[in-house]
């Protein structure tokens, strides 16, 4: 399993994913994990890839580049490679190739749909494009997390064989995600949010593709009692960091119950926000699947959500949540969509309880990790037949 995010250096859905799903797969086969980040002494069959010192302060495309050289060279006993995201999309191929053996690459997201990624790598975007492009149709089994994201794929990479790309989705589980409200109190008056009140709720990085500028502004459409809870951190950029948090700014001299965390709080502390809420906020512009919203479902929290991507295929629009139009003609329109959303979900809270009831018992229903590993596993053998 070659991958950039894994615990402890977990913040996105592929660091969620690759960690539930090779949990399961121990259960399967065996499984290394070569990953990116912090040394991990002591952690059984999880070897870590540092870049090399020499490429300090080089544009993050090359010391990527570099660790996934480290990362081939440490999989020389492995049947299959199995890569998450451009990151390690490279490591998988090249293996491939050195070692004769299938590569499985899952497309989390895909570069040529995520411009703005130029504002953070500079002319590193065009070598990650590259690295993408060269993996993905290169490799054996393409896994989209999604049926809305194999069409991206497909459309994308228009030379890829239809026949090699699978969709196996993300999942959740609701075991560590489930309707917890025994430490909010503690957790929400720590941040000073008043449970009384109505909460929305968000949780993701600050990124263009988030869409945390669209619910800013949306927010000034809020029904006036209405609390905004904005766990988003890790910016991708200085400017968009600058820009988000004058956005804020404003909309906290104009209404009062802003409150935005900019640190990464544990699981059981965002769980208990989720759990709390009496909506989630998913304004995403782009988004293969969307764990997140998995996440807030399975806490019986109602979502409103962007229609792009994947998210369709987890809000069931009227049955767990509200999905609302995005245009990207038309930033105006959709932000008042979000907020009509939810000011009607926050004016009838039973329709909300009965959308979150709903939502955590789709989650238990559709998106088990044991069934993803399974899936995932099928996938294996049959690249390696």
């Amino acid at each position: 399993m070659m991958t950039r995010e894994y615990p402890p250096e977990v913040y996105g859905g592929a660091g969620v994913h690759v960690t539930e799903l090779v949990a399961q797969l121990k259960n399967m086969c065996d499984v290394d994990v070569h990953c990116m980040g912090k040394p991990r002494p002591g952690e059984q069959d999880v070897y870590v890839a540092a870049p090399d010192p020499a490429l300090d302060g080089a544009n993050p495309a090359l010391t990527t580049l570099s660790a996934d050289l480290v990362m081939v060279n440490a999989a020389s006993g492995a049947t299959v490679a199995h890569s998450h995201t451009w990151y390690a999309g490279l490591a998988g191929h090249l293996a491939a190739m050195l070692y004769g053996i299938p590569h499985v690459l899952t497309a989390h997201s895909l570069e040529p749909m995520r411009p703005w990624k130029a504002e953070q790598l500079g002319g590193g975007y065009r070598v990650s494009s590259w690295v993408e492009r060269t993996a993905v149709e290169a490799a054996d089994a393409v896994i989209a997390v999604s049926s809305g994201m194999r069409d991206d794929v497909l459309a994308t990479y228009p030379a890829l064989d239809p026949d090699r790309v699978h969709v196996v989705r993300n999942g959740i589980d609701t075991e560590k995600w489930y309707p917890d409200t025994a430490g909010s109190a503690g957790t929400l008056a720590r941040i000073g949010v008043d449970p009384a009140k109505p909460i929305v709720a968000f949780v993701g990085r600050i990124t263009r593709q988030k869409g945390v500028a669209h619910l800013v502004a949306a927010a000034h459409l809020f029904a006036p009692e209405v609390q905004l809870v904005l766990c988003a951190g890790a910016p991708d950029t200085p400017e968009i960091a600058a820009e988000v948090g004058g956005a804020v700014g404003e909309l906290a001299t104009s209404r009062s119950g802003i409150f935005w965390v900019q640190e990464m709080l544990p699981g059981d502390q965002i769980r208990e926000i989720l759990s709390a809420a009496t909506v989630f906020v998913c304004p995403s512009v782009y988004e293969p699947l969307g764990i997140v919203n998995l996440e807030a479902m399975a806490c019986s929290t109602a979502v409103v959500a962007s229609d792009v991507g994947g998210i369709p295929e987890v809000v069931d629009d009227g049955q767990t949540g509200v999905l609302v139009h995005y245009d990207p003609a038309d930033p105006t329109g959709f932000e008042a969509g979000l907020a009509k959303a939810v000011n009607s979900l926050v004016a009838d809270p039973d329709r909300a309880a009965r959308y979150g009831s709903a939502g955590r018992q789709r989650c238990i229903d559709e998106f088990s990790w044991t069934r993803i590993a399974e899936q995932t596993l099928e996938i294996y053998r049959k690249v390696s037949s």
